[in-house]
């Protein structure tokens, strides 16, 4: 067994959790994952410069283990330098989205929406990585448990120059929608609780401003289409019980407070999903948390 596919098969190994193995990891290797980073490997040849992959889905589409599969592949079998980063690490602190929620919305206060990342400090290390003259690179950690940054000494730091850089969240790529969209709601908290449609319309200038300059970075965008909205509800409570499982120390939520969380990404996961054939590749997801095709759209 080859180096590369040893490793691949640990890591998946080790995702796993009691209720969900994962299905058929030969065959997603040899006809989905291997494939798949060939053809970008062909596109990243023709760059002098590092090479700019945007992954984004829904919560719990399978965004942070197939960056890490990829960057498996690309490091072990294409011998290349990889930078994962996570939108999620960007969050902003909670004092500044504490003072976001008395200046602009108290929505801001939670986390997750455009405009409660600190789209600066993305920006800035997105650049320092694709600097030619590169220098070591400090890289934000944020913590869930405590809805928190780490503090600086626990940041990851990266000394080699990559050769691809994964950028995945939820919301990457995600663009801003026309005014008349954003005036229906789209559940009970935006009924509700943003009555004046503050918090959808600051949400829709973060894109069309400081996220879009993020955006303009990447070569190419992948989305992981999920069969549809309730699958991401689902999938994100098993991620929830993945995240007690490992850790009884940890704070984390329960199935309301999931409910009421979900309720922030809805719009933009709907109008994401909706408008897929933006993206350069799509990963279609099924029923079972599998791997159906994957799409090219736009290379």
């Amino acid at each position: 067994m080859t180096d590369f596919k040893k490793k691949y098969l640990k890591f998946v190994k080790k995702q796993e959790y009691i209720g969900e193995k994962f299905q058929d990891k030969q065959k997603q290797l040899k006809y989905f994952y291997l494939p798949f980073c060939k053809k970008i490997f062909e596109l990243y040849k023709f760059k002098n410069r590092p090479f700019v992959i945007g992954l984004s889905g829904g919560q719990g589409s399978g965004k942070s283990t197939i960056s890490q599969i990829l960057k498996i592949i690309f490091h072990s079998y294409f011998n290349l330098n990889v930078a994962c980063l996570s939108i999620d690490d960007f969050y902003k602190t909670a004092l500044e989205r504490r003072k976001m929620s008395h200046s602009v919305h108290p929505l801001f206060l939670i986390r997750g929406v455009p405009g409660t990342h600190d789209c600066k400090m993305l920006y800035n290390v997105l650049r320092a990585l694709l600097k030619k003259n590169f220098k070591s690179v400090r890289i934000p950690k944020f913590d869930k448990s405590i809805d928190d940054r780490f503090k600086l000494r626990y940041w990851q730091k990266i000394f080699k120059k990559p050769d691809i850089i994964i950028l995945e969240g939820w919301c990457v790529g995600a663009k801003p929608q026309k005014l008349k969209e954003l005036k229906k709601p789209v559940n009970i908290l935006e009924k509700q609780e943003d009555t004046k449609l503050t918090w959808r319309k600051k949400v829709n200038n973060e894109l069309k401003t400081s996220y879009k300059k993020i955006y303009d970075l990447i070569d190419k965008k992948i989305y992981l289409k999920v069969p549809n909205f309730k699958y991401v509800l689902k999938w994100r409570l098993l991620q929830e019980k993945k995240l007690r499982s490992r850790s009884k120390k940890k704070k984390t939520m329960d199935t309301k407070q999931i409910n009421r969380f979900i309720m922030f990404y809805e719009r933009l996961t709907k109008n994401m999903s909706k408008s897929y054939q933006d993206n350069d590749f799509v990963i279609f997801i099924d029923k079972r948390h599998k791997i159906k095709s994957i799409k090219i759209l736009n290379v």
